[in-house]
């Protein structure tokens, strides 16, 4: 869909534009093994029982509770049960089995002592301590049950859920693609970072490796980069490459409309369809996207420190739509207090740097667009609306994680 560009769009205006354009790449099948971070295309259900028979909740004595509770207390050792074990061992009302954590419960055992209440010697365990209510097994699917859902289309299986993924014992998963990302920053005065010093007048590019850190973190595959001289030839060919092998092509820096801003014109000679270019917002005006065909591509200011905010408000959402994570899946904005108090906003939406300060949060004093040294400690972004007031101290507003 082509969608008529308006210049200096509101910023609500251009995520609605923006999650317009975006559709979930296609699925494919993986491996297990394969799926950390990876996103659910289908749900996982359980393919077995969780436990998959009566097991052993605590190291201790394996005996049968209905005996223990009528009185016995004397049984006669008759083996030790590991977890993995095959239950093989002699069974009758007077026996136990010593058994560990994970073990199967032997035939007609239901209760298992904990080893501080009993005294063990010449080959009997004598119950030195009353029982107790907890019978410490863990019952067959007491976990969960094979065919039971375990995981929803659109998890994102991060530690805590790989571990439920693993355990279902699917060896096949369906899952999102990943987005593929390309990224191009341009500009005559930069070099790659580390090889500044060796030239007279440059200076390190200090943007495209957080930029690629970013993408990672948000769900991206890093497809290459290529810092580019301020030419339209150089960008233009940096580009081809991308609308062969990606899906997504960030380009930092040419954003605006100065004589030497090549972005753009380099990319309308390859047939880009522009978006939106332009929205009022402070740090970020210059930012735009448009199509390539398939491919996305997102322009952001050269100045580090609001290239940074741009792609968090808009290439991380872009990611995660793409990935299957949904668009506000990046979005997660909350209210917080002010550590202290805040001036009124200028005529366009401010995104300001700040840190969490305890429970509060405090607006860092330096908001410089080309300030880099403030991003270091700065782990929010404040919203303040266009013409909004000054807030007093403990005044609550809307913060999102940077």
């Amino acid at each position: 869909m082509t969608v008529a560009c308006v210049a200096t769009i509101t910023f609500d205006t251009a995520h609605e534009i923006l999650r317009s354009q975006i559709d979930p790449l296609g699925t494919e099948p993986l491996p297990i093994r394969d799926g950390a971070l990876r996103v659910l295309a289908e749900p996982i259900k359980a393919h077995i029982d969780s436990p998959r028979t009566d097991v052993a909740a605590m190291d201790g004595f394996a005996v049968e509770d209905a005996v223990a509770q009528a009185g016995r207390r004397e049984f006669n050792l008759v083996g030790t049960s590991y977890a993995g074990d095959a239950s093989g061992h002699e069974n009758s009302p007077e026996t136990t089995v010593r058994i560990m954590t994970g073990a199967p419960i032997p035939q007609s055992k239901d209760r298992v002592i904990p080893f501080e209440l009993v005294e063990e010697r010449d080959g009997v365990i004598r119950l030195m301590h009353p029982l107790s209510a907890n019978l410490h097994v863990r019952s067959k699917g007491s976990g969960f049950n094979a065919g039971q859902p375990l995981l929803a289309a659109g998890t994102l299986l991060d530690t805590g859920r790989l571990i439920v993924a693993a355990a279902s014992d699917q060896p096949i998963i369906r899952v999102y693609k990943r987005p593929r990302i390309r990224f191009i920053t341009s500009g005559d005065e930069l070099a790659p970072a580390g090889s500044a010093a060796a030239t007279n007048t440059r200076i390190p590019d200090s943007l495209t490796l957080p930029l690629q850190l970013m993408a990672k973190q948000w769900g991206a595959d890093l497809i290459g980069a290529t810092l580019a001289s301020d030419n339209i030839d150089a960008i233009r060919s940096a580009a081809t490459m991308a609308g062969r092998d990606s899906d997504v092509l960030v380009i930092a820096g040419g954003a605006s409309y100065g004589d030497r801003d090549f972005a753009r014109p380099a990319l309308r000679m390859l047939g880009l369809e522009i978006s939106f270019a332009g929205i009022a917002i402070k740090p970020g005006k210059p930012v735009w996207y448009g199509r390539l065909g398939n491919l996305h591509v997102l322009g952001l200011p050269g100045n580090p420190a609001a290239a940074m905010t741009v792609a968090r408000l808009f290439l991380a959402p872009l990611l995660c739509a793409l990935s299957g994570r949904g668009f506000d899946t990046a979005l997660n904005w909350r209210e917080m207090p002010l550590a202290a108090s805040a001036v009124a906003a200028g005529s366009r939406e401010m995104f300001l740097y700040a840190r969490l300060d305890g429970d509060r949060v405090d607006i860092l004093s330096r908001q410089s667009a080309s300030a880099q040294l403030p991003l270091v400690s700065a782990n929010l972004l404040v919203r303040r609306t266009a013409d909004s007031p000054a807030l007093p101290a403990n005044s609550l507003v809307p913060v999102l994680d940077f």
